[in-house]
């Protein structure tokens, strides 16, 4: 780990080493995240050069991340399968926002497209499993255990599979169809290295369940923000990606607004920590874009607690809802979430399950893209960002797909 300097609790500040497995900050037990001495990295990387554009994963980011692949050292840990370096596609003709002047694009998390790179479970949660199953290795660990909604399970099993990690995961039995049989296959083909336990409605029993079971067996948990920071680490090169230079380019810069589709919210702490970073090393103005949250009306505390001016959520029942993903009734990490949120200027917005399914449907019919059921939730939160005046004419505005339509068959199959 050629430039991380501690772990840091995210609330209280209290630093611990960063080469000791850990979960929670056993101060306050809210997560931790990984800290880089940045200051030494500029010293001794100037110019941006550990950037390396000309690779096609998220490693293209070499002494920025928690391991640097231009490190052999830190090499002989790193598990990749292409991960990252997804396309940023251009989407101002799309229906969602005619006629209303903003420049629209999409980070497409799902599909791979030509000259890009490819999450192998075709879901962004591949980013944060890469830098799971690399720093599990770096450590020595060699048993992990994740609850989840699908994707995380699905690709941290790819993962261990890839290198030599064994990993138990809890899921719902109401998971989509290909992420279950996935993982289920994964199980019968592999049983002494993947487990598969059916344990819901949510992921919030799924991990419970883990605790009782698994952990005394010494099953170290990489559920969401209970390992120490690598899952950020990971989900950051979805923002260093959105903010790199264009093919060309040397300038970083970041959109206005990014829409983002909200389970447990990793992915908003990772981004955050990217821009952060990207202004310490001068590449950044202090300019961020403004995250709007997205999650579906069944499940919304991110929404609630916003809404009433709330610190963190409160701990809800689960919904029933075409977006599993954003399935999770509340979250360790949701007080943080909202810090950003509201520092960033955005909001979190909740929508309807019948508007998530006719977006699901329209852009599959008229455009034939693979965009998952989250994805298809920030579309439908276009409208209200709009007439809210949330968004507004000139500005370039992200949203990201986090996975492919395919893996939530046959829930959606009559909307295709």
């Amino acid at each position: 780990m050629s430039f991380v300097q501690c772990l840091r609790g995210i609330a209280s500040g209290r630093e611990y080493p960063a080469d000791v497995p850990m979960n929670l900050d056993p101060v306050d037990g809210r997560p931790v995240e990984m800290v880089l001495d940045l200051a030494r990295l500029a010293r001794e990387r100037p110019s941006a050069s550990w950037y390396r554009p000309q690779r096609r994963d998220m490693w293209r980011f070499g002494a920025l991340l928690a391991l640097d692949i231009d490190d052999p050292a830190d090499a002989a840990h790193i598990v990749t399968l292409g991960e990252g370096a997804t396309a940023l596609l251009e989407y101002s003709d799309d229906e969602s926002v005619r006629g209303s002047g903003l420049r629209l694009q999409l980070k497409d998390e799902g599909r791979a497209h030509a000259g890009y790179g490819a999450n192998p479970t075709g879901s962004f949660k591949d980013r944060g499993m890469s830098m799971v199953a690399s720093q599990a290795r770096r450590l020595g660990l060699r048993r992990l255990s994740v609850p989840t909604q699908g994707n995380a399970g699905d690709s941290l099993v790819r993962y261990a599979l890839a290198s030599d990690l064994s990993v138990a995961v809890a899921m719902p039995a109401s998971t989509p169809l290909p992420i279950l049989g996935s993982v289920a296959a994964a199980a019968l083909q592999y049983p002494q290295r993947v487990v598969l336990e059916l344990a819901g409605p949510t992921i919030r029993e799924a991990g419970a369940f883990l605790r009782q079971h698994y952990l005394a067996q010494g099953y170290f948990s990489v559920a969401t923000f209970q390992e120490p920071g690598w899952r950020i680490e990971g989900k950051k090169t979805l923002g260093l990606e959105l903010a790199e230079p264009a093919a060309g380019e040397t300038r970083w810069s970041v959109p206005d607004a990014v829409i983002y589709p909200t389970g447990g919210g990793t992915g908003v702490l990772g981004m955050w920590k990217a821009w952060d970073e990207l202004l310490q090393l001068g590449l950044l103005d202090a300019r961020r874009p403004r995250l709007y949250c997205v999650q579906s009306e069944a499940t919304c505390p991110l929404v609630s607690a916003f809404e009433q001016g709330a610190a963190d959520t409160t701990p809800a029942s689960g919904g029933d809802t075409l977006a599993t993903g954003l399935n999770v009734p509340g979250g360790v990490g949701h007080a943080r979430v909202l810090e950003i949120v509201r520092a960033s200027g955005g909001a979190a917005v909740a929508v309807s399950e019948a508007d998530i399914a006719a977006q699901t449907q329209r852009l599959w019919r008229a455009r034939h893209d693979w965009i998952g059921t989250e994805g298809a939730a920030c579309f439908a939160a276009l409208p209200q960002l709009l007439q809210r005046g949330l968004l507004r004419a000139g500005e370039r505005v992200v949203v990201v797909n986090t996975g492919s339509v395919e893996k939530y068959l046959p829930a959606v199959r009559d909307l295709l």
